[in-house]
């Protein structure tokens, strides 16, 4: 487990890095040079104070023998086809492009971290675990294609925490050994491993952190204690819904508890550390910047409901998860729901689940925006479970089993009712990607299932799971295995909505290319202003490096555009009327602007093209 270990160090680092150079203003190039030389070397004194080899040593035949089996190699061609896809594409992942890479490059050209002015919350008060990994690679390199190998990173680490944990909570290995290989098949862990997005990336600190705490109470090593109290922290700055998931950790480092006594200094220090790594820091600013430490004030959440939030996301998870990856029966399924939901019963749940899904939607195929962990993994886990009841045999647990056991086996059903008691988002059953594997190893404990994955049935159904995980990540919009603009372009029986759809992912990375390619000058034009919220801004600040952008407010006048150097304006038409008072006219008359230029642009494909316009302030 050293490659996940190195991992978690490195990622704690990054995190800790980031904060630390924005303290004295050196959150740039130069920076990140001198943190990841520090890094490398202390990597090598550590390697070779261990007496290990420096490059590590790769068995290649152990490898050649483990992955000639059906399941290694099927999980081999899976991640082989995700990394392909990542490295043909530029990442279009929506959040990603929309505040993710933006905050690491407003904070980039601000040489630290800042509170951005702007009317898009997100961009100042979600976590940042994925972005201080990120920040390295965009101000060293200049790009955010390489970013995709942080989740093709974090794909290839999950079969081994998998099968280690489920090991050490009871699940016999023969059953751990096929589960860690069909788990990663699941849609939300596939459709990422290519991706930007970060729900992949908590999957990983969420087994380890885990694993690591059951690691400690066995072999009595501060190093897998520290190592999971770090993998604990990552996962809380990997996501805030991730938060929960502290307690079948808490439960499970609870026995190795006296390690922290055995070293108070390093245990001072690693405490250090797990707080710069964790979300504390951006608690704390939320806290202070925006009086809510969650940042929800700020992002004017729904109201308080938690038996109805509860009631919806079970009926959201469940069709999230039992959905075919291609429905072609969406628009039928959507019109139905909204004639069959009584009308009371669509108005409370309008007020504390997000648009479209209060209204249970569904969309026409599995993409990396909605995906769950998916209906081939769900199906076959539905049809083992009930397999093993059928055979009315007792499944009994084996006498190492304890009752501390048992209570973190199931302690993460209580994190996942945390979740849906406070989660108002349509796409909870992507939500739940950290919490797929601990919340699947209760479900195999039985002794069951050691003969049931034996059986040929049950073989050939997995093999199925995994050929449908292929077909997804061939036809998947994002990042399709085949050249897709050449045929829509020849296929003319092709549908409208097919079209649009691939259209639109395969020109998000870019975007905003028609007004980029309208302004004067792009070359000399440093500073461009912007009015958006939840638009993928990414774009307009290529080539990275080049440009600013200054986002614009309500209250912000002529003179504060001009002293922050700003004389073009890109202004979403929707905006006005929305979170801008008044009309687009009344503003250029205050702002003493005209228009450029009147844009269309289709950034999504649920809602068609939207006017955007390009002010220049007189």
């Amino acid at each position: 487990m050293s490659a996940v270990a190195i991992w978690i160090w490195f990622c704690a680092y990054l995190n800790c890095a980031g904060w630390a150079l924005s303290a004295i203003h050196r959150l740039n190039a130069g920076g990140y040079a001198v943190i990841l030389t520090v890094w490398f070397l202390a990597l090598i004194i550590f390697r070779k104070a261990q007496r290990r080899q420096i490059p590590p040593v790769i068995r290649w035949r152990t490898l050649r023998h483990r992955f000639r089996k059906p399941f290694p190699l099927a999980f081999l061609i899976l991640a082989a086809m995700a990394f392909v896809g990542g490295a043909i594409y530029a990442p279009n992942n929506y959040d990603a492009l929309a505040y993710r890479i933006p905050r690491v490059l407003h904070w980039l050209a601000a040489d630290q971290w800042h509170w951005i002015h702007t009317c898009f919350p997100r961009l100042n008060t979600r976590a940042c675990g994925i972005e201080w990994v990120s920040a390295p690679v965009i101000a060293l390199l200049k790009t955010d294609r390489p970013l995709f190998l942080i989740s093709v990173i974090s794909f290839l680490l999950l079969p081994s925490l998998i099968f280690s944990v489920f090991t050490k909570l009871g699940v016999r290995a023969r059953v751990a050994w096929h589960w860690m290989w069909i788990i990663p098949s699941g849609y939300c862990f596939l459709v990422q491993a290519g991706s930007i997005g970060n729900d992949l990336f908590g999957a990983v600190f969420a087994l380890a952190a885990v694993d690591f705490a059951l690691r400690a109470k066995d072999t009595k090593l501060e190093r897998h204690f520290f190592t999971s109290i770090l993998a604990a922290a990552l996962l809380t700055s990997s996501k805030t819904s991730n938060l929960p998931l502290l307690l079948p950790w808490a439960l499970a480092v609870l026995p190795s508890i006296g390690l922290a006594l055995h070293s108070v200094f390093r245990t001072a220090l690693l405490g250090i550390i797990a707080v710069f790594a964790s979300l504390a820091p951006t608690a704390v600013l939320n806290a202070k910047l925006s009086g809510d430490w969650t940042g929800m004030k700020a992002e004017h959440n729904s109201i308080s409901a938690p038996l109805t939030k509860a009631g919806a996301n079970v009926a959201l998870i469940t069709i999230g998860n039992f959905v075919p990856p291609i429905f072609p029966l969406a628009n039928k399924w959507n019109d139905a729901m909204a004639r069959v939901l009584p009308p009371r019963l669509k108005a409370r749940l309008s007020e504390v689940i997000e648009h479209p899904g209060h209204q249970f939607h569904l969309d026409e195929m599995q993409t990396e925006e909605n995906a769950g962990l998916g209906f081939g993994v769900s199906a076959l886990l539905l049809a083992s479970i009930v397999a093993v009841l059928l055979q009315r045999r007792q499944n009994a647990f084996s006498p190492q089993h304890q009752i501390w056991v048992i209570c973190v086996r199931w302690s993460t059903m209580i994190s996942l009712l945390v979740l849906m008691t406070q989660s108002n988002l349509v796409a909870i059953a992507r939500l739940l990607t950290p919490y797929y594997a601990l919340l699947l190893l209760p479900l195999l404990t039985s002794r069951a299932q050691e003969r049931l994955v034996k059986k040929r049935w049950w073989r050939r159904a997995a093999t199925t799971v995994f050929c449908i995980a292929a077909v997804l990540l061939i036809v998947i919009p994002a990042r399709p295995l085949f050249p897709v603009m050449s045929v829509l372009g020849e296929v003319r029986a092709v549908p409208e909505r097919v079209h649009e759809v691939y259209s639109v992912y395969h020109y998000r990375a870019d975007a905003f290319a028609p007004i980029c390619s309208a302004l004067p000058l792009p070359s000399d034009l440093k500073v461009l202003g912007l009015i958006t919220a939840d638009d993928p801004e990414t774009s307009l600040w290529f080539p990275l490096g080049s440009r600013r952008i200054v986002h614009m407010c309500p209250e912000d006048t002529p003179v504060d555009a001009k002293s922050n150097g700003v004389q073009y304006i890109v202004v979403k038409g929707e905006a006005f009327g929305a979170w801008f008072p008044g009309t687009l006219e009344t503003w250029l008359i205050t702002m003493n602007a005209r228009i450029v230029q009147k844009i269309p642009l289709d950034l999504r494909a649920s809602d068609g093209p939207k006017d955007w316009y390009l002010v220049k302030l007189n």
